[in-house]
C-alpha cells in the first residue's frame, strides 16, 4: 500500500463512510444531520443545573462559554456542531457558568467521564475561533488516551487527523496480556496529539490487521508503529518487555528518527526457484533481481486481483518458454505480504524488468500482456521493437 488511502483500507476494508468524508449513511445518522439543521446544534444553557444535566447525559460533551453571544466566534461554534454528530453540544454567555467551571475567557470545553475528564480551548482574542483548529482538538480530546481498535472506533481512529499510531497487539482472553495495558496507558499522555496509542485485540476480528503488519496472532503481545501517510512501519526489539518506560523508548526512537522502519516479508519457499516461474518475497527480493548476471522480468500481484488471475497462464507460458534461458528469470511476487526498499507497488499487477549488469536499472513493463509481447520485449532486451508499417 503506497498511500493513505491504501494504508486504510487495508487496516479496516470493511468500515463505513463517516459524515466527515461523504455525510452520514445510516438512518440514525441522517435523523441527527437533519435535526441540528431544522432546529438548533447545541443547547443553550442558563443555569448550572441545566449544564451538569448536560454534561452528564453523555460521555463526551462539549460546552462554548462566550460572554457575547452575537460573537461571530458563536456562529463557527454552532456551525460544527451541526457536523459534529458524535457529540453533544451547548453554550452559555450566564457568568455563573464561568464562575462554576473557573473560567474568565471565551472558551470551548470538552468534558468527558474518562482520562483527564476535561480539556479546555481558550478561543484566541485577537484571532477568534478557528474551526479547523477546535474540530482538529474535539477529535484528539473525545478520544481515550488508549483505545481498543474496532469497527465503532476506526472511524475516529482514523479521523483524528493524526498520523503516527501505535499499536499493542495483545490476547485479551489471556490475563498476562491484559496486565500489559497499564502500562501501555501509563506511556500515552505526554504523546497525546502526536502519537495515537492502539489496542488490538487478535483474539477478535482483526485479521486483516495482523495480516497488514505481516504478523501471527501468537506473535502477541508485540507493538507496531506506524505513520498512516508514509506507511512507514516499525517494529519493536524482539523479547522486548512491554512496560511505560519501553513503550516511552520506542516511540521517541521512532520519531526522533534512531529507529529504521521495518518491511514485512514472507519467508523464503523451500522450492522458490523449482518450478519456471520463481517465487520472490522481501527476504530475497534484492539478491535475485539484481544478480548482475540476471535479466530478471517480474510480476507483483495481489492474490484477490481479477487480472492477475487472468493474465497467469501467459506468465506461466512465458516461463516454461524461457526456463533453459540460463541469463533470464521469470518470477513473481505477492506484493500484499512484502514490502519493498527499492519501490511501493500501487497498482496489480505490476510488471518490472530488471536487467543484467552493474547498477540498479528498472524498467516497468506497460504494453500486451500476452506471450507474444512479452517474448519479444525480453528478446529485445527490455524494449518492444518498432514493428515495421
Amino acid at each position: 500500500m503506497g498511500s493513505r488511502a491504501g494504508a486504510l483500507m487495508a487496516l479496516f476494508p470493511r468500515r463505513p463512510l463517516v459524515w466527515a468524508l461523504q455525510g452520514p449513511r445510516e438512518a440514525e445518522g441522517i435523523a441527527e444531520w437533519l435535526r441540528r439543521r431544522v432546529g438548533s446544534s447545541a443547547t443553550q444553557l442558563e443555569d448550572e443545573e441545566g449544564a451538569q444535566a448536560l454534561i452528564d447525559s453523555q460521555d463526551v460533551v462539549v460546552i462554548g462559554f462566550f460572554q457575547d453571544l452575537q460573537d461571530e466566534d458563536v456562529a463557527t461554534f454552532l456551525a460544527l456542531a451541526q457536523d459534529a454528530l458524535d457529540m453533544t453540544f451547548g453554550f452559555t454567555d450566564r457568568p455563573k457558568l464561568f464562575q462554576k467551571f473557573s473560567l474568565t475567557k471565551d472558551t470551548v470545553v470538552l468534558f468527558k467521564k474518562f482520562d483527564e475528564g476535561r480539556a479546555d480551548f481558550p478561543v484566541d482574542e485577537e484571532l477568534g475561533l478557528d474551526q479547523g483548529d477546535l474540530s482538529r482538538f474535539l477529535l484528539i480530546h473525545s478520544m481515550r488516551l488508549v483505545t481498543e481498535f474496532n469497527s465503532k472506533t476506526s472511524p475516529k481512529i482514523f479521523g483524528a487527523r493524526i498520523l503516527n499510531h501505535l499499536l499493542l497487539f495483545v490476547n485479551q482472553t489471556l490475563s498476562p496480556h491484559r496486565e500489559l495495558l497499564a502500562g501501555f496507558g501509563e506511556a500515552a499522555p505526554p504523546f497525546r496529539g502526536q502519537v495515537l496509542f492502539v489496542v488490538v485485540d487478535v483474539a477478535a476480528d482483526n485479521d486483516h490487521v495482523l495480516q497488514y503488519f505481516g504478523l501471527k496472532a501468537e506473535e502477541a503481545p508485540t507493538l507496531r508503529f506506524i505513520n498512516v501517510e508514509t506507511t512507514k512501519k516499525y517494529a519493536v526489539t524482539d523479547g522486548t518487555p512491554i512496560t511505560a518506560a519501553s513503550v516511552t523508548a520506542f516511540c521517541h526512537s521512532v520519531l526522533d528518527g534512531k529507529l529504521k522502519p521495518y518491511l514485512k516479508s514472507q519467508d523464503i519457499p523451500p522450492d522458490w526457484d523449482q518450478q519456471p516461474v520463481k517465487i520472490l518475497v522481501g527476504k530475497n527480493f534484492e539478491q535475485v533481481v539484481f544478480d548482475e548476471t540476471k535479466n530478471v522480468f517480474v510480476k507483483f500481484y495481489a492474490p484477490w486481483c481479477t487480472h492477475c488471475k487472468e493474465m497467469a497462464p501467459a506468465w506461466e507460458a512465458l516461463a516454461e518458454k524461457y526456463k533453459d534461458h540460463e541469463d533470464i528469470i521469470i518470477a513473481k511476487l505477492d506484493a500484499t505480504a512484502n514490502e519493498l526498499e527499492a519501490f511501493t507497488i500501487h497498482g496489480f499487477p505490476t510488471l518490472k524488468y530488471f536487467p543484467a549488469g552493474q547498477g540498479r536499472k528498472v524498467i516497468e513493463y506497460k504494453s500486451t500482456r500476452d506471450l507474444e509481447t512479452f517474448s519479444k520485449f525480453l528478446d529485445s532486451g527490455g524494449e518492444l521493437p518498432v514493428e515495421e508499417p
